[in-house]
């Protein structure tokens, strides 16, 4: 009996068992797939526009999924779209609902705060981006966890360091962490990432040498370590880098000699060693870089003559030896498609005159200006070899091509006389096989047709144009009439000179240019949001630029003022800081433009200058001083900062500074764009107050208590407190003492 009962006992729970299964599968059929994933979604309010239905989010914008319905992909990487609006930080964001994300691409958002500790629950994601997103402190020690992760760009985010976590990130392919004031040596984390193939850590505060270790790094086939403060010799270790294609070591303080193992890297494309302390001579074995396009030694100590070795290098289009104290004369080089113009001459040949700061060093000459028939017979002999050009000499205005950028012109066969005229890029990859002539341009405007009109400044037009290549690009043209001014020409070519020779994130890129009596213009990279003068008049512009945006503005225009007043040797004073020349890419970057008016301080002179820049930009003390410094654009900046905060000239705020107290009244929510909410958030607020600050500190009456714009950019970077009241109870006369300050005062900040 006691055996028949232990049998219906097991037989009962076996029965509860099969039913209890049953009704749990019941169950979890009832449930939607994946729903922490919609959860999660729903929950980040990013996607609010949208229903709440959330059995349609692999429809919404940004979002992919696979084949069972789980997210794979989320990217929202445009800054501006219309349909998302991310938040402040990623705090909203439940990481850990996505087992299956592989792809986050968050680029181009002001997310600020810091990575949050959640992303190590990331488990399977291949590919990060938070570029430009204002981030901010430590990496997570999490980080790590992300063992699958392939591609990582935490660049440009201003204030982030490294940690011990990085070097277990051993499948990472590219790492990008340029533009975050990383300051120390080169991280020694980075050594153990073996199958790194591209290493972008330039314009930080690196220090220290270049380390042995690099070679372990035996898969880079990129490493850019310019804009840092680097020093010692180049190791000879980096010559058994064999897959590299581009190396970029330019603007530290390298010294020592050139490395003959340089040599040794047969597969580089691109080589920029400029604004070092290199001295000795070039060495020969450059000539056995048969893949060479770039070559960049510019602007360092270097002796001796050009070796003759270099003849070999059949692929070079881009060849820049200025600023050195070189000798004897340049080779006869058989790159039938390099071009080494003087700038002598009617034409105005190229960028630059290998001359240049070589005293001893014999150019090639432009020859007599000549008519236009005649010169289209120079042009075509410039595409032919090396012995008509000894033959000939050298006529022509070029800028260069054969280089890669990214969605440039690929594929397209060389044109008609490709050779004149060409399109030049400062990236320096390669992926475009020909050239783009003048005859493109011309085209591509219908010869300057007035429907491709942008823009009219007074003495020339920027015009759109769209190259047979589909690249879009905004070139500035001179008038005919005003051609012929000496003035004007003047500062065309000033301008020349200049972007020439700088290079910032937040600086508008000179992709080309033609100096010649009949046809002057410059050749940009075009900005599809135009001007910041504009977007802030124009109802639909101002709306799109929130106040995250509109700080970033702010820092960008800081950023690129430090970059030409404190890493440029002499300083740069760009003397027309304006609204109107602060232009705007899609994603509402900051970029200056416009440097025909830009000067180099001599710091040995008085620096006095006539009269430049624009009517309620200029410095109060310019009017009677006359002399130029770099105090000038910080009060200019101080302009186009407020005026990017309340969406006009601040013409009246700017009046009533001379007597401080008129402005107790007045409330910093009163004068702020009314066309936008009033911030919600406290960071938010916290900003803007701190930019508001650091503006008035910029438009001291007396320069010499401006703060410097390196000082700006740190304080910046400074961490900030809690706002003491209310940001609707503060006034500007506060602000102008710094009284709501939330950080620590600068002391060159105090009035």
């Amino acid at each position: 009996m006691a055996s028949s009962l232990a049998k219906s006992i097991i037989l009962g729970v076996m029965w509860a068992t099969i039913l209890l299964s049953f009704a749990t599968i019941t169950s979890a059929a009832d449930q939607p797939p994946f729903e922490s994933e919609a959860k999660a979604l729903l929950e980040s309010g990013w996607w609010s526009s949208y229903s709440n239905d959330t059995s349609q989010r692999c429809l919404w914008h940004g979002i992919s999924c696979n084949t069972a319905g789980s997210v794979t992909g989320i990217n929202l990487s445009h800054a501006f779209d219309v349909e998302i609006r991310v938040g402040l930080g990623l705090g909203k964001l439940n990481l850990s609902s996505f087992p299956n994300l592989v792809h986050l691409d968050l680029s181009g958002r002001g997310l600020g705060g810091s990575i949050p500790p959640r992303i190590g629950d990331l488990s399977a994601l291949k590919y990060l981006d938070l570029s430009s997103c204002w981030l901010q402190g430590e990496l997570p020690l999490s980080l790590g966890h992300l063992t699958q992760l392939e591609f990582l760009d935490i660049s440009n985010n201003h204030d982030i360091s490294i940690p011990s976590a990085l070097s277990q990130l051993t499948n990472l392919r590219t790492l990008s962490l340029w533009g975050n004031e990383i300051s120390g040596s080169i991280p020694l984390e980075i050594r153990f990432l073996s199958n790194l193939t591209y290493l972008d850590l330039h314009s930080n505060s690196l220090n220290g040498s270049i380390p042995s270790w690099i070679v372990d790094l035996s898969k880079l086939e990129t490493l850019n370590l310019a804009s840092n403060q680097l020093e010692g010799h180049v190791p000879q270790e980096i010559g058994n880098l064999k897959a590299l294609t581009s190396l970029d070591l330019s603007q530290n303080s390298l010294n020592g000699s050139i490395p003959s193992c340089i040599g040794d890297l047969s597969k580089l494309e691109t080589l920029k060693l400029a604004s070092n302390q290199l001295e000795g001579h070039v060495p020969k074995e450059i000539g056995n870089l048969e893949a060479l396009a770039w070559l960049d030694l510019s602007e360092n100590r270097l002796t001796g003559s050009i070796p003759p070795q270099t003849n070999q290098l059949s692929q070079l289009s881009y060849l820049n030896l200025t600023f050195n104290q070189l000798s004897g004369s340049v080779p006869i080089l058989t790159a039938t498609k390099l071009q080494i113009f003087d700038v002598q001459n009617g034409c105005k040949t190229t960028f630059p005159d290998q001359s240049e700061g070589n005293d001893d060093l014999s150019p090639y000459m432009c020859p007599p200006e000549t008519n236009r028939a005649s010169a289209s017979s120079y042009f075509i002999k410039i595409c032919l070899p090396a012995a008509i050009f000894s033959a000939s000499f050298i006529l022509g205005c070029f800028l260069l091509s054969r280089f890669k950028v990214k969605n440039n012109c690929v594929g397209k066969p060389p044109t008609k006389n490709g050779d004149l005229f060409s399109i030049w890029n400062y990236d320096g990859n390669i992926a475009y096989d020909g050239n783009i002539a003048y005859e493109d341009i011309i085209e591509a405007t219908e010869d300057f047709d007035f429907r491709y009109c942008i823009g009219t400044g007074a003495y020339g037009s920027v015009y759109r144009a769209q190259l047979p290549c589909g690249k879009v690009i905004a070139l500035k043209k001179l008038h005919r009439s005003e051609a012929e001014n000496p003035d004007f020409a003047s500062s065309f070519k000033n301008e020349i000179k200049f972007l020439t020779k700088i290079r910032h994130r937040n600086i508008v890129k000179l992709h080309g240019f033609c100096l010649h009596r009949l046809s002057m213009f410059l050749i940009y990279e075009y900005m599809e949001n135009g001007s910041l003068f504009y977007n802030l008049r124009d109802e639909v512009g101002a709306m799109e630029m929130d106040w995250m945006s509109r700080i970033e503005i702010i820092k960008g225009i800081a950023h690129a003022l430090s970059y030409l007043h404190h890493d440029c040797s002499p300083p740069i004073v760009h003397r027309d800081i304006s609204s109107n020349n602060v232009l705007l890419n899609s994603s509402f970057q900051a970029f200056v433009a416009d440097f025909g008016t830009a000067r180099m301080l001599d710091l040995d002179s008085s620096n006095r200058t006539v009269l430049v820049g624009t009517r309620g930009y200029i410095a109060p003390e310019l009017a009677y001083t006359m002399v130029v410094t770099e105090q000038c654009d910080v009060y200019s900046f101080g302009v186009v900062a407020l005026e990017t905060l309340t969406g006009n000239h601040p013409g009246e705020v700017l009046s009533r500074l001379s007597s401080p107290s008129s402005l107790a009244d007045t409330k910093l929510i009163d004068v702020l764009d009314n066309r936008l909410p009033l911030p919600t958030s406290q960071l938010v607020a916290e900003n803007l107050v701190h930019v508001a600050t650091l503006a008035f500190a910029c438009l001291n009456q007396q320069p010499r208590s401006r703060p410097t714009m390196k000082e700006v950019c740190k304080e910046f970077l400074r961490r900030r407190e809690s706002l003491k009241v209310p940001l609707r109870m503060i006034s500007l006369f506060q602000l102008v003492r710094q009284e709501m300050h939330v950080g620590e005062k600068p002391e060159a900040c105090v009035p």
